[in-house]
Formats: structure tokens, C-alpha cells, sequence
């Protein structure tokens, strides 16, 4: 049965927007809210990072289900209930063609489908989940499987843009689509000028850069220099005031002009020193707060009273 097909938390992209929050109802400023985000359940690298074979490991990802199933438990118990749960990219290890990724992909979604009904799911694309050099095929076996690679939705007055990163990191097998997200892109950063949106806010998988605009390209962890420019000044120009990522499996990031690029850390495989985790995002008027927590913190003592203060203030 296929994320389309199964209902619940599956509010499958279609159409390049989110159907779980009608445009025409959140298009409004409406109050602070706040949502989590995750990056790289991975099923299977934890296996493959100790075996030391990343390229072909990963027949076993009993650890990475029950850090998923931990991260879901705390999520369903915060209370008041996240506006919506964001994966950001590498749902899974085995990349298209590889063994265990139909195995891995029913274990993801056996979990996910315990995530509260009240809680909608956003998905974004990783290089694990459509390959390192993606083609036309791999693109649309993850829109099949979990929707479209990348889309735009309202909640609340914010506009959140989900951008597919591995057709800037590297499109040389499918140069079409990179053309199709430049255009589609470039018309809904015209959107958020024109509507003056409160904030607008961009999820994607590999980060624009780790620390610096000016720093390296790193040919994996982050951009290529050209690229992550070019792409930055137009988020810029268009009022994007943060960029969230994961990809990196530590947490990371800098400031580029007034663009945040935030890099979160994984819940499952984790290759610094980092704990499994799991970030919340308050949004207010005002500003963008984030605080990462450990799935251990995040499930015994919930959401601080700081930021809950800022979720609540009218």
C-alpha cells in the first residue's frame, strides 16, 4: 500500500503543495506556532558505518527503528501538539537499486504510521532516497512512494518552500528537473515578494553550506561554492530568513547575510558527538527560535518553558 493510499499521517505532496493545510486557511498570520524537525533516520547506516562498508552494509536497522519509534513517542506526547513533523531527507540507507530498500522503506512507514493523526507529516528528499546522481526514474519512484520531491504549503502566514538539494548537487542525470525546480522556484519566491509573507522558511537535505558561505566545497556535505551562492542571494532577495538541513549527521551551521543555515543532526546514525535527536522550531511574529534536544531529553522532560512561553504568547 503506498503513502497515497494509506490515509493518517500520510498527507501525501501532490500537485507540488501539501494538502494537510488548504492554502486558502493558512495564509494568514494567526499566532506563534512552533513544529519539529528530524534529518536522516537512515535505516540501515548504523550497520553499515560500523562495518565500515556504507556502499553495500546495512542489513540490520533494529537500532535506527527503535530511535524513530522513540523520536515518535515523544513527539505524540508534546502537548500542545506541533503544527507539523518534518523529515529532512535520507528516510532511509539503501539507495535505488540496492538491497533492503523496499524492506527499509515498509519499516519507515510501519513507524511513521504511529505518528499522531493530528500531526501531519512533511518529507523531503535525501541523496540516500533518490540517489547521489538522481535520474528521472529515481525521482519518481520517491514521489510514488512518499510524494513530491519538492513543494511549497502555507501554515499560519509562513510560507514553507521544500526544495530537492541533489538537483543542485548534482542533476547531471536528469538536467530537466533541476530546470523544472529553477522555474517552479523562481515563481514562488515571486509569491512570498508579493504577499509579504510573515516568514518564509526553506527545508532541504544537504546544506547550503556547513559553517561559511566562503568556506570549501566539501563535494558531499554541503554545495558546490557557485551553487550555494547563486541559491542563497535568491532566498535572500526573496525574504527567506532561515534554511534547515540535516545531511551532515552533526549539528552545524552559520549565517550568511541575514539567512540562517541551520543543520540538525540525525535520529538515527550519528557521525559526531552529537546525541540522537530531534529539533523544535517556535515561530513567532518576530523571530525564528530552534533548540535541539536529545530523544532521551525531548521524551522525559518535553518542551522548555521558554519556548513554551513563546507558543503561547497572543
Amino acid at each position: 500500500m503506498s503513502a497515497a493510499e494509506e490515509g493518517g499521517v500520510f498527507h501525501r505532496a501532490r500537485g507540488r503543495t501539501l494538502d494537510a493545510f488548504p492554502a486558502e486557511k493558512e495564509s494568514e498570520w494567526k499566532g506563534p506556532f512552533y513544529f519539529i524537525l528530524g534529518a536522516d533516520p537512515q535505516f540501515g547506516l548504523m550497520k553499515a558505518w560500523s562495518t565500515g562498508d556504507c556502499d553495500n552494509g546495512g542489513d540490520e536497522w533494529e537500532q535506527e527503528i527503535r530511535l524513530t519509534e522513540q523520536a515518535v513517542q515523544a513527539i505524540n506526547r508534546l502537548n500542545p501538539k506541533p503544527k507539523f513533523f518534518v523529515l529532512c531527507g535520507d528516510l532511509i540507507h539503501a539507495t535505488p537499486g540496492k538491497p533492503w530498500r523496499t524492506e527499509q522503506t515498509e519499516d519507515l512507514k510501519r513507524v511513521l504510521r504511529t505518528v499522531d493523526r493530528a500531526i501531519p507529516l512533511v518529507l523531503v528528499s535525501g541523496n540516500h532516497d533518490i540517489g547521489n546522481a538522481p535520474t528521472a526514474e529515481t525521482v519518481e519512484e520517491f514521489c510514488q512512494t512518499w510524494g513530491d520531491d519538492y513543494f511549497s504549503f502555507w501554515v499560519g502566514g509562513i510560507l514553507f518552500l521544500v526544495l530537492n538539494s541533489q538537483l543542485y548537487q548534482n542533476p547531471s542525470q536528469c538536467p530537466s528537473l533541476k530546470q523544472a525546480q529553477d522555474q517552479w522556484l523562481d515563481e514562488q519566491l515571486s509569491i512570498a515578494r508579493q504577499r509579504h509573507c510573515q516568514h518564509a522558511i526553506v527545508f532541504q537535505h544537504i546544506p547550503l553550506f556547513l559553517e561559511s558561505i566562503d568556506e570549501d566545497d566539501d563535494d558531499y556535505f554541503n554545495l558546490s561554492k557557485p551553487t550555494r551562492k547563486k541559491l542563497a542571494d535568491k532566498l535572500i532577495h526573496a525574504g527567506v530568513k532561515v534554511v534547515f538541513s540535516g545531511h551532515y549527521h552533526r549539528n552545524a551551521g552559520g549565517t550568511y547575510q541575514n539567512l540562517d543555515m541551520v543543520v540538525s543532526s540525525a535520529i538515527g546514525c550519528q557521525l559526531g558527538r552529537d546525541p540522537h535527536g530531534l529539533r523544535v522550531v517556535v515561530v513567532t511574529a518576530e523571530k525564528i527560535v530552534h533548540r535541539y534536544y536529545s530523544l532521551d531529553e525531548l521524551s522525559e522532560k518535553g518542551i522548555e518553558g521558554d519556548l513554551m512561553d513563546l507558543i503561547k504568547k497572543k
